[in-house]
């Protein structure tokens, strides 16, 4: 994503919003955003390289959104692929398609980039991918009154390229409307920078381009707001629409909302934007702003009786403290938490400590640097990010 400055920051109390309130199963399904799967998914988006559309990587990281989505229980007849070129080079969208249950012609559509330039992307746009697929795995079984389209763009580093072609190749086909669009949430760098205050986001709402759509995406963006506050910790920030995939929509006189984080990193297009650099935390809590408001939009059924709560990970509670650390990490579990492996391994996955059933580990002999705690207990798993400076 292209961002230069902020042109409009304004707080939420400046606007009117619509009366919003908690529905308890859109914050349970929030509440199943996974640390563990979140942590994962931007560590396995870093280890894939340099995704430059047209490229090997680009089209391995395809193939890896691909078998992430047959691995919730999509099947291949959800998903399909929007090929467009650049220059000599071809690369793909990929879109997952979740029908709608009383308007299944009327699409929301939440989207964001997994090419990248220069770095691996963790942040720009790992994190968007991420949350995308984490969306996508909990809502899966999920009534919803309108249909939901999962997108993944390609080509947005090279201007917006894949969603340029599929806003006017599949949603328009020679300046004909094929798909009616309520709504497009696009998610672009929402990783934050370990060492930042990353306790908000920004909700872009299009208040240039054409005016027609103007009103309709600052009322979505104010939802969006709600949301946020309702579904995470999140506080909110809002601000204008920049150069990302929705750009392509509102052209078209769609009506568009977005997330981005509040305080900028600047590792984007660079070889610092890397998992070591992101703040995965930041991520979920992200995730679960991007789930709740992907309920309100698509309207979810307010039924607890579809999810399955079964799944839910106790140990996505535990709590590892200090982060940063220096001499000793505490490790703070559920109470029915009673035997558990802890393992601790570099970023090139060699094991450098191992405990069990220890609540204080002595890290002192570690070199300073980024690690993967992963605790196992009763066949679950949590993974967490950990910084060692001294």
């Amino acid at each position: 994503m292209k961002k230069v400055t902020t042109i409009l920051l304004l707080s939420l109390a400046t606007y009117n919003l619509q009366a919003q309130s908690l529905v308890q199963a859109y914050k349970s399904r929030a509440d199943q955003v996974s640390q563990t799967n979140i942590t994962t998914n931007l560590q396995e988006f870093g280890n894939l390289g340099v995704k430059t559309t047209g490229s090997t990587a680009n089209t391995n990281a395809l193939n890896w959104l691909k078998a992430k989505y047959l691995a919730y229980g999509y099947t291949a007849s959800q998903m399909t692929e929007d090929t467009f070129n650049y220059g000599s080079l071809t690369s793909k969208n990929l879109i997952l398609t979740k029908t709608g249950t009383t308007y299944p012609n009327i699409y929301v559509i939440i989207c964001g980039h997994y090419d990248t330039v220069t770095g691996p992307g963790v942040s720009d746009n790992g994190s968007g991918t991420s949350i995308i697929l984490e969306a996508a795995r909990i809502l899966k079984d999920i009534p919803t009154e309108y249909s939901i389209k999962f997108i993944n763009f390609s080509g947005e580093e090279q201007g917006m390229l894949g969603s340029n072609h599929y806003a006017n190749n599949v949603v328009f086909q020679n300046s004909v409307r094929q798909l009616n669009v309520r709504l497009v949430f696009n998610i672009d760098q929402v990783g934050g920078k370990i060492g930042n205050i990353n306790n908000a986001i920004k909700c872009e709402s299009d208040q240039s381009g054409q005016t027609g759509n103007n009103a309709a995406s600052l009322s979505f963006t104010q939802q969006l707001a709600t949301c946020t506050t309702l579904y995470s910790p999140l506080q909110t920030v809002m601000s204008d629409a920049y150069s990302s995939d929705y750009v392509p929509f509102e052209a078209n006189g769609d009506i568009i909302t977005g997330f981005y984080e509040n305080v900028r990193s600047y590792n984007e297009h660079t070889v610092n934007d890397t998992f070591a650099n992101v703040d995965p935390t930041y991520v979920f809590n992200v995730g679960k702003a991007a789930v709740g408001a992907l309920q309100h939009f698509a309207v979810a059924t307010t039924s607890l009786l579809g999810t399955n709560e079964a799944n839910i990970n106790p140990l996505e509670s535990i709590k590892i403290y200090p982060n940063p650390a220096k001499d000793y990490l505490n490790i703070e579990l559920p109470k029915e938490v009673k035997n558990f492996k802890l393992e601790i391994t570099d970023l090139a996955g060699r094991t450098v400590l191992n405990h069990d059933n220890e609540t204080k580990i002595n890290v002192s002999g570690l070199i300073n640097g980024t690690y993967l705690c992963t605790i196992k207990a009763n066949d679950k798993t949590a993974v967490r990010k950990i910084i060692i400076a001294k």
